[in-house]
């Protein structure tokens, strides 16, 4: 990692394994974005960020010649951008071996097209993994398009506008699980369960009984956790173990686009539990093969659909 200082701003690079297809990661996630809060512009990743109680402004972008990710940090989060190095590296799943990943996945014939068009598909991981499970949960039975609408919506209603924020894409912070927890969702587009289910786990993040985001907290453990609770299923927690903590094997279990997916792909695999014994083979990387098949309906139908 390299890292140089221009007065108010802190600019790191970060170097990646090739391939490393940028364009298709920064799709999925752009297209998951809560507008407001995080934006994708012209090939580059932008958000407002707070560190350690300091407030500031992250960009993402590759760099033009070298096998690295540029991140420009403004402001006075500035002071801890290489502290910012790591949860960015998760974040756009830098530590992967994409040869190593393409290895196992090209052996199958229902897959190796898709490897083939896209070698470098990352997993997209997520600046927060508290976002990310309300984006979830939101998502459940709804459109990408429309999980994206109603996130807009929690944003405007219990987050809080940036004063004095350069950019308007980003001038709104998303809101704390306290702040959520305690929102007033009432006619926000979402079903009363699942908004009672969203401001179940806020409160769960809130008083420390999920630590979702701390670094060291047990995965498996957490795993449990959201499970126990109501309106989390293993779709959801196999999503969240993808992007969230990070686990290259997860599955977000009867996913209804990736089922039509490999149905379409091979037809002999029509049956759930024909299906669930085909993706054993794609172990230990089957959140990958998940991506390369969201990736592949995206490419056929023009939409983000699935994630």
């Amino acid at each position: 990692m390299q890292s140089t200082s221009h007065g108010n701003s802190t600019t790191i690079e970060l170097p990646f394994k090739r391939p490393f297809d940028w364009t298709r990661l920064l799709a999925f996630i752009g297209g998951r974005a809560a507008a407001g809060v995080e934006s994708v512009e012209g090939g580059v990743y932008r958000r407002a960020i707070e560190w350690h109680g300091d407030e500031g402004t992250v960009e993402v972008r590759p760099h033009e010649r070298k096998h690295r990710l540029v991140v420009t940090v403004d402001g006075d989060a500035q002071r801890h951008a290489d502290e910012l190095a790591e949860p960015l590296a998760r974040m756009f799943d830098l530590h992967a071996d994409p040869r190593r990943i393409a290895s196992v996945l090209s052996r199958d014939p229902l897959l190796a097209p898709l490897v083939d068009a896209s070698p470098g598909l990352r997993v997209p991981g997520a600046w927060s993994g508290f976002e990310l499970v309300v984006r979830t949960i939101v998502g459940q039975q709804v459109s990408v398009k429309g999980a994206s609408t109603i996130m807009g919506r929690i944003v405007q209603r219990a987050g809080r506008m940036i004063d004095g924020h350069s950019h308007e894409a980003t001038a709104w912070r998303f809101p704390t699980p306290a702040e959520l927890a305690a929102a007033d969702l009432d006619k926000i587009g979402m079903p009363t369960k699942r908004v009672e289910a969203v401001q179940r786990f806020a409160n769960a993040v809130s008083t420390g009984a999920l630590p979702l985001d701390e670094p060291d907290a047990d995965a498996e453990a957490l795993k449990r956790d959201l499970l126990a609770l109501p309106g989390i299923g293993p779709w959801t927690v196999g999503y969240i173990a993808m992007r969230a903590l990070r686990d290259p094997d997860a599955w977000p279990d009867a996913d209804l686009v990736l089922m039509q997916a490999i149905a379409r792909r091979n037809p002999a695999l029509l049956k759930p539990a024909q299906q669930r014994a085909h993706i054993e083979r794609w172990r230990p990387w089957r959140a990958y093969a998940a991506v390369h098949l969201w990736n592949g309906v995206a490419m056929e139908t023009g939409a983000a659909r699935g994630g």
